[in-house]
């Protein structure tokens, strides 16, 4: 009888990981879509590029921002009712955005709205992987973050081509109808944890364990926020965050100032994407056999070794090497977040804790690319913003090898 149990759980834990896959691609995608409409924008209202750039930083704020209240209602309430909640903010915020004619609405739909629904995709997805999985948490997670480059590359993709047969308003209105749909529908089979299963289908009963979760050594949050490691950490997601945004946003142009075509700087990009799924996957195994600290640390020295090549890096070859290994770091560093918080403080307070550590990491991500750009706008060239990402890695790096789980002991 407790092997049936057990191949019940076992086998909805993979219809949990089928649920947060889809939710990285669906959310991700989505957001990613957005420079799809970029030039529909421009070429439709005139507003200048920094005014639709900052509703996208806007969007990836509110989703850290609203990411902690997130992390902290699902800690106590479970995925399910949280994700159906937010699935109609990213919908509602999606479909708004083809009725957009100011500013002002572009800020709300897409930047408050759409960034609402945002705050769920990483948490949620993530902190109900870390507690089904504790024994492959790394490999799921990497699997599961691969979900996000499948939707990078695949939700622009459809957007693009909706936008030549109907224009970008119908485009909106399309694919924000079917991502919330899709949201709405996956919110419905997401649960807590295997003791949620079990207890709601009445197949087993609460006392039965069958994944070591070290639940009992977890802190709670009020014992977490006391550490130094939570705010060290925050502090190297920020950093972390801020030095891969600025590369992201940042590398097309740079490869057109050096004479690549707009070809060439568009595959530049695609290749990051596709590599860092690679990155996603090949981490998530690592994590489970090394440790998510140490692969983070491998990451970052990964990452720093590839900006100092992107220093000299002055033909096509250079700048697709520099590519193809910051798509490693850059996937890898992704993936790792969650699974170091459960290593470092456990799984008990897991989602609060992850939606402090997402928002750091999203606040970083918002400010990273308008700093970077404006050390261009006063230097004339990249060189001194790429530099000073290199200094912010370094020191990351720094922080991140002096961290070390912390042990329930009274705090």
């Amino acid at each position: 009888m407790l092997i049936n149990r057990t191949t019940s759980v076992k086998s909805y834990g993979y219809i949990i990981f089928a649920a947060c896959f889809s939710i990285q691609a669906v959310g991700i995608g989505c957001y990613v879509a957005y420079g799809v409409f970029f030039n529909e924008l421009m070429l439709e209202f005139q507003w200048p590029r920094a005014v639709i750039s900052g509703a996208s930083s806007l969007a990836f704020f509110m989703m850290g921002v609203f990411g902690i209240l997130i992390g902290r209602l699902n800690d106590r309430y479970g995925p399910r009712l949280l994700m159906t909640a937010t699935s109609f903010f990213f919908g509602v915020g999606f479909i708004l955005m083809s009725q957009v004619n100011s500013i002002l609405q572009l800020y709300i739909f897409y930047g408050i709205l759409f960034g609402i629904g945002l705050s769920s995709i990483d948490v949620i997805a993530l902190s109900t992987i870390a507690r089904w999985f504790s024994l492959r948490r790394g490999a799921m997670t990497g699997l599961v973050k691969v979900g996000t480059g499948a939707g990078q590359f695949s939700i622009p993709l459809i957007a693009s081509l909706l936008i030549g047969l109907v224009g970008w308003r119908h485009t909106y209105l399309i694919i924000g109808s079917v991502a919330s749909i899709i949201l709405f529908g996956v919110a419905q089979v997401l649960k807590r944890d295997h003791q949620e299963y079990q207890r709601i289908s009445k197949r087993d009963t609460p006392s039965i364990r069958q994944v070591n979760n070290n639940e009992t050594s977890s802190l709670s949050f009020k014992k977490a926020k006391k550490t130094l490691q939570l705010w060290n950490l925050c502090v190297v997601n920020f950093m972390v965050i801020f030095c891969l945004l600025s590369i992201l946003i940042h590398i097309v142009p740079h490869a057109r100032d050096i004479g690549l075509s707009t070809s060439q700087a568009a595959g530049v990009l695609s290749t990051i994407g596709g590599v860092s799924m690679i990155g996603r996957f090949v981490s998530g195994l690592a994590i489970d056999r090394y440790g998510s600290r140490t692969i983070m640390i491998s990451c970052l020295l990964l990452l720093i070794t590839a900006l100092f090549w992107l220093q000299v890096a002055e033909s096509p070859w250079m700048l697709f090497l520099f590519a193809c290994f910051y798509g490693l770091a850059h996937g890898g560093l992704f993936t790792a977040v969650s699974p170091i918080v459960a290593e470092i403080f456990g799984i008990k307070a897991h989602g609060t804790i992850l939606g402090i550590v997402v928002c750091f990491g999203t606040t970083g991500g918002a400010i990273g690319p308008i700093i970077a750009g404006q050390i261009f706008d006063m230097a004339g060239s990249y060189t001194a913003s790429f530099w000073s990402l290199i200094i912010i890695s370094a020191c990351s790096l720094g922080i991140l090898s002096l961290l070390k789980p912390v042990k329930n002991e009274g705090l």
